[in-house]
């Protein structure tokens, strides 16, 4: 497997839809990327075209990644809308194919996502997991931290609530470096 990751593609209609579909996959392959299976393509656009349109616009930026000519992993660098934190990203709609699973694409599209952060002069990285699933310990090998959790904040399913985990990661020697005994916000 060759990858080849694209940062701010051209979001052609072709694009668009081989993005919906790709989210289709990997939610109905189990994947927490805001729906839970099954899921159609028509559901998955009515989160798709609002998010397509803030990169389109601005101010997010999209990261894909290529097997080939193939989408198989996708991140949004979404800005926080907020002045006081344009030193850092928070990392969306990640995600891999399933079928590509466990073969270094999630690893490779999170390295190249801290190199772009680094590039963009960022200096943090922030990314929420679904508990439950074990992202958690995913995110931990590429050297996020837990940094807070909301008790019970997604709701997968009537009686099933799940954990929302805060993990982020420093871009920056000084950040790190740093350390915390618990959670910080």
């Amino acid at each position: 497997m060759t990858l080849r990751f694209v940062l701010d593609p051209e979001l052609t209609p072709h694009l668009r839809a081989d993005i919906v579909a790709l989210w289709v996959d990997v939610t109905n392959a189990g994947g927490a990327v805001g729906f839970v299976a099954p899921v159609t393509a028509d559901k998955v656009r009515t989160i798709a075209d609002p998010t397509l349109a803030g990169i389109a616009d601005g101010p997010d930026r999209l990261l894909l990644g290529y097997d080939d000519d193939r989408l198989v992993a996708m991140a949004i660098f979404t800005d926080p809308r907020f002045h006081l934190k344009q030193h850092l990203r928070v990392l969306t709609r990640v995600m891999v194919h399933p079928d590509t699973q466990g073969r270094g694409v999630g690893d490779a599209l999170m390295r190249k996502a801290a190199q772009v952060g680094r590039d963009l002069g960022l200096t943090a990285l922030h990314v929420t997991v679904r508990d439950g699933l074990g992202l958690d310990r995913f995110y931990r090998r590429l050297g996020y931290r837990e940094v807070g959790r909301w008790p019970g904040a997604i709701r997968v399913a009537p009686g099933d609530d799940r954990d929302e985990i805060l993990m982020w990661l420093g871009l920056s020697e000084d950040s790190a470096k740093q350390t915390t005994s618990g959670p910080t916000f």
